[in-house]
């Protein structure tokens, strides 16, 4: 009784000091939290603002007045006796997040101030990584909190040029390189790698006291002003921050949009589907729909090796060095263009109308490892456009079955279920020796995985 009593002193008087009762009361919060801490509390981090209007809208309020025994038929606007019960219950709508990713047109000024944030960020992780590899080979281990501190003793006095830049940039790097050296820690990644100015450019920017803001074809940004964009917002709702990066040759804003969650479709009566993948056909649906597949690299080979070559006998780092560089760049975006919006064009147009997706598990490090086929594969990109179908299915609750990675689904008959032992590559149809159909591959497989999105087979 006596420790239970310390404690709830301890309690007491510490919730009198957050009430402003204590003859501590005029201390700052970093030294009430540490008051805190040394009583044995454990203090919670801050969450941001964004974090706590996510938190409050997604609250669902259940009020019950209880007057006797609850009576859920009865309506919430009828009175409250001591005979009957009455359940009210105030549900605010649930919220969604969606992203969204807009091309920018900015000015030279608005590149300039894009490079310069993105520098900024690159700085910082490296300052961080260099801080933190010191420590190791001083023995000890320095954390995030630590560094930053070092960080902000020293960037007024040696490093004046970033008040012009927005000071969360630093924030979220110093987040970014505490992620990378916990999940090495853990053994979930390698050890982190300095940052370079010729690889990933991007910086995150939080939307704080409404400072991000989309005006039709135009977007406003904290200490860069308002910068064009190749189209408008397509959710209606409140921007909780933008990511700006560079892929190519192009600007990309990607932001992130709280909106009302959008009921999903009725599924009821839909048919099933089964999708199989493959490199000569993209992907082979069960009803007999087939969704080919562009090659954009293999079509595209020739004129990349050719500006390699001319790149390779370039000096380097000189004017032409970096015009061909550019020309390299922009031809690798075009087919990651040519690949993507054949990704999306055949996932989007799977999901609709149906009611269950039977799919492949693919193992795809593994089929890299066919030198025959490792160029082939890269080039379709198949585990992309797996997971592409998966997310939109997802967004209208559509049913994703996976089948067993060692489901025999194109040996397998998709009329009589008897199994081929041998069936090459070469063989493009597919011949039963039991019942005698013949038939495509690809389309025997997808109905064989509709079979399994429908509940007929098991894997």
């Amino acid at each position: 009784m006596k420790k239970k009593r310390r404690w709830r002193s301890v309690f007491r008087s510490e919730a009198s000091t957050l009430r402003g009762k204590h003859p501590t009361s005029g201390v700052n919060s970093c030294q009430r939290k540490t008051h805190l801490r040394q009583n044995g509390f454990r203090v919670l981090p801050t969450p941001s603002p964004a974090e706590l209007t996510f938190a409050l809208k997604c609250v669902i309020i259940d009020v019950t007045v209880r007057a006797g025994e609850l009576n859920s038929g009865i309506p919430s606007e009828a009175p409250a006796t001591s005979q009957q019960g009455i359940s009210r219950k105030l549900t605010v709508n649930t919220m969604a997040l969606k992203t969204q990713n807009i091309a920018l047109r900015p000015n030279a000024d608005a590149e300039k101030a894009f490079r310069q944030h993105a520098g900024f960020r690159r700085f910082v992780y490296n300052y961080a990584l260099s801080a933190f590899k010191e420590g190791l080979h001083a023995g000890e281990w320095r954390s995030g909190r630590t560094i930053r501190k070092g960080f902000n003793a020293r960037k007024k006095a040696e490093f004046g040029w970033h008040t012009s830049l927005i000071a969360r940039v630093a924030s979220h790097a110093f987040d970014d390189f505490n992620t990378a050296c916990q999940r090495w820690k853990r053994k979930a990644s390698k050890f982190p790698k300095f940052k370079k100015k010729s690889g990933k450019q991007s910086f995150r920017i939080d939307n704080m006291r409404n400072s991000v803001q989309m005006d039709g074809k135009r977007i406003l940004l904290p200490k860069i002003g308002w910068v064009r964009t190749f189209e408008t917002l397509r959710f209606k709702g409140d921007i909780m921050r933008v990511v700006i990066k560079k892929r190519g040759h192009r600007w990309f804003a990607s932001l992130l949009i709280e909106t009302e969650d959008i009921a999903k479709p009725d599924l009821r009566g839909l048919p099933t589907v089964g999708v199989d993948v493959g490199i000569n056909s993209l992907a082979t649906l069960s009803d007999g729909r087939v969704f080919e597949n562009p090659r954009p690299f293999s079509r595209l080979q020739r004129k990349l090796a050719r500006l390699q070559r001319s790149l390779s006998r370039s000096e380097f780092l000189s004017a032409n060095w970096h015009k061909k560089k550019a020309k390299v760049t922009r031809l690798h975006y075009r087919i990651s263009c040519i690949r993507e919006d054949a990704h999306h064009k055949a996932s989007s147009a799977i999901v609709q109308g149906v009611s269950a997706i039977g799919i492949e598990t693919l193992r795809v490090t593994n089929m890299m490892k066919n030198r025959r086929l490792a160029k082939a594969l890269s080039d379709s990109a198949l585990g992309g456009l797996l997971s592409k179908i998966e997310t939109k299915a997802a967004v209208l609750g559509v049913e994703i079955v996976k089948a067993d990675a060692f489901y025999a689904s194109s040996k397998t008959c998709s009329v009589c279920g008897q199994k081929k032992e041998e069936l090459t590559l070469s063989e493009r149809d597919y011949q039963c020796e039991s019942c005698g159909v013949v038939l495509d591959r690809d389309l025997n497989a997808a109905r064989n995985l509709n079979n399994v999105a429908a509940g007929l087979t098991e894997t």
